[in-house]
C-alpha cells in the first residue's frame, strides 16, 4: 500500500506543536545528528567516486641482518592484497619483495644452508648441504629490494676423485722405502705411523701427517709419505690445507710424479724448505722440455723465473725450471697463520698451470665444487706447452705428499742466505754447522712439521 503525503499546512502545524513541547536545543541536536549520517556516507560515495585511499601507516626503520651485512627496511603495517601476485611475495609494480631476496641471498651464505625458495644445486654438493624442493610463502620483511646473486655457472669439470674427512687415507699407498732425495728419514706404513701418532684424522675431520719430535735421534726421524694409487694423464688437481710443514731442516712437497722419473715427468705443486715464505713451483723433465720466455708478462704469471728456462733434469744438476710465487703466506709460517688456503694445478691441452688462494680469497666455485679456472685469474706459475708439450713429458702421475729432513735441497743450502724466509744461514742462526746435526739433536724443533689437510679433490673434463 502506498502512503498518502501529508499537505504541507498539516507538517508545519506538527513542526510547531514539535517545538513548543521539546524546546529549539532538541530539535538542533536532532537536526546534527541527521546531518552527521547524511554527510558519513556522502564522504564514502565520493572517495569510492574519486578512488582516492587513506594513507597507509608506516611503522620505524627495521634492522635486518642477513650474514653480518645490515639493511635498513621501511616495512608497512597493512597487508599487501592477496591479488598482487602468487603467494603475496610480489610487489604491486611486479618487482619481488625483499623477503624473497633474502631468501635468495641465504642460500649462497656461509652456513650452506639453503632457503625454503625452489633451488637448482650440483650433484656435488647436494649431499653436504640442505637442498631445497619447494618453494614457500614469505611475510613481506620490507619494501626495501635487493637483487638476486647470480646462479653459479656449471662448471666443465667433474670429480673424478676425492679424498677427505675420517676416510682420507683411503686409495693412498704409504712409501716406505728409503727416502729419493737423501733425507734423514724412515717413512713408515700406515699402521706404524699410527702408532707413532704421526698419522691421524683429528677432531676437524682433517688429515695429519707429521714427523717426529724425539728430543734426540741417532740416524733419522721417522715420517709419512703418501702415494695415490690412481694415476692420471691431465686433470685440475686441487688441495685445501690449513697446514703445512715448516721448520729448520724441513723438506715438505705436494707433487706428482710418472715412472722412470725422469722420464715421466715431475710436477711440484707446493715445496719449501725450513722457513722460506714463498712457494716454489717447479717441473723436473727429461730433456726437450722449456720455459718459451722467462717474461712474466709473456708467461702469463703472477710470479718469477728463478733461474733457467731449462726443465730438464739432465741440464740443470736436477733443479729444472722453477718459478717463484710473489705471496709470503704461500709457505710455511705466514700460510700457516692465515688458516693455509688451496693450491691447484690445471694439466690439460695448453700446458700445466699452478694456482695459489690463500684462505679468505678461494674462488667461491672451488668452494661449490664447481670448478671453472679461467676465471681465476693469473696462475702463480704456467708452463705452456708451446715450450713443453705435456702429453710428451708426463704420463701417468701419482699425486704425493711428502716431508722429509735435510736432504738434496734443505741440507744444500743450510749455509745460503738470502731468500725469503732465509735471510741469515741457519748455521749461523742455529749453530750447528750442517742440516744433519741440528736435526738429529733438536726434536722439539719440529712441533710445526706437519701436513694438516682438508680435501684432495680430482677432477676430470666433463665427456
Amino acid at each position: 500500500m502506498r502512503a498518502t503525503p501529508l499537505p504541507l499546512y498539516l507538517l508545519f502545524l506538527v513542526a510547531r506543536a514539535a517545538l513548543t513541547l521539546a524546546g529549539p536545543h532538541a530539535i538542533l541536536q536532532r537536526a546534527h545528528h541527521f546531518a552527521v549520517s547524511r554527510s558519513r556516507g556522502l564522504v564514502s560515495d565520493l572517495r569510492l567516486a574519486f578512488s582516492v585511499a587513506p594513507p597507509r601507516r608506516r611503522q620505524k626503520s627495521v634492522l635486518v641482518k642477513r650474514n653480518a651485512q645490515c639493511i635498513v627496511a621501511l616495512g608497512i603495517t597493512e597487508p599487501k592484497d592477496s591479488g598482487d601476485g602468487a603467494g603475496g611475495d610480489s610487489l604491486g609494480d611486479g618487482t619481488q619483495s625483499s623477503s624473497s631476496s633474502f631468501a635468495s641471498s641465504s642460500s649462497s651464505g656461509a652456513s650452506g644452508s639453503s632457503s625454503t625458495t625452489t633451488s637448482t644445486r650440483s650433484a656435488s654438493t647436494s649431499s653436504s648441504r640442505a637442498a631445497a624442493t619447494t618453494t614457500s610463502r614469505r611475510q613481506p620483511a620490507s619494501t626495501t629490494t635487493t637483487s638476486q646473486p647470480a646462479p653459479t655457472p656449471s662448471s666443465p669439470w667433474r670429480l673424478a676423485e676425492s679424498h677427505e674427512g675420517s676416510n682420507f687415507f683411503e686409495g693412498w699407498d704409504f712409501y716406505t722405502f728409503p727416502d729419493s732425495t737423501n733425507g734423514i728419514v724412515d717413512y713408515l706404513n700406515e699402521q706404524d705411523g699410527r702408532n707413532a701418532n704421526i698419522l691421524s684424522v683429528n677432531d676437524n675431520n682433517n688429515a695429519v701427517m707429521r714427523i717426529e719430535t724425539t728430543p734426540t735421534v741417532s740416524a733419522n726421524r721417522k715420517s709419512i709419505r703418501i702415494t695415490t694409487q690412481s694415476t692420471w694423464n691431465g686433470g685440475l688437481f686441487i688441495m685445501d690445507a690449513v697446514h703445512m710443514p715448516t721448520g729448520c731442516g724441513t723438506w715438505p712437497a705436494f707433487w706428482s710424479n710418472g715412472p722412470d722419473w725422469p722420464a715421466g715427468g715431475e710436477i711440484d705443486i707446493a715445496e719449501s724448505v725450513h722457513n722460506y715464505t714463498n712457494n716454489q713451483a717447479t717441473l723436473h723433465t727429461s730433456p726437450g722440455c722449456s720455459l718459451p720466455s722467462s717474461n712474466p708478462s709473456d708467461l702469463g704469471i703472477s710470479g718469477s723465473l728463478l733461474a733457467t728456462q731449462d726443465c730438464a733434469v739432465a741440464t740443470t744438476n736436477n733443479e729444472g725450471c722453477g718459478i717463484r710465487s710473489p705471496d709470503s703466506n704461500s709457505v710455511g709460517v705466514g700460510f700457516n697463520a692465515n688458516g693455509g688456503g688451496v693450491y691447484a694445478m690445471l694439466w690439460n691441452g695448453d700446458g700445466i698451470s699452478v694456482f695459489f688462494f690463500p684462505r679468505g680469497s678461494i674462488p667461491s666455485d672451488i668452494s661449490a665444487s664447481a670448478p671453472r679456472p679461467t676465471s681465476w685469474g693469473l696462475p702463480q706459475a704456467r708452463f705452456p706447452a708451446s715450450g713443453c708439450n705435456p702429453s710428451q713429458f708426463f704420463t701417468n702421475h701419482h699425486l704425493i705428499f711428502s716431508s722429509t729432513l735435510c736432504g738434496d735441497w734443505a741440507g744444500g743450502v743450510w749455509n745460503t742466505a738470502g731468500i725469503p724466509g732465509q735471510e741469515q744461514s741457519y748455521a749461523q742462526r742455529t749453530g750447528f754447522s750442517t742440516c744433519e746435526e741440528f736435526v738429529r739433536a733438536s726434536g722439539a724443533s719440529f712441533s710445526e712439521a706437519y701436513w694438516e689437510v682438508r680435501s684432495v679433490r680430482i677432477y676430470q673434463l666433463q665427456s
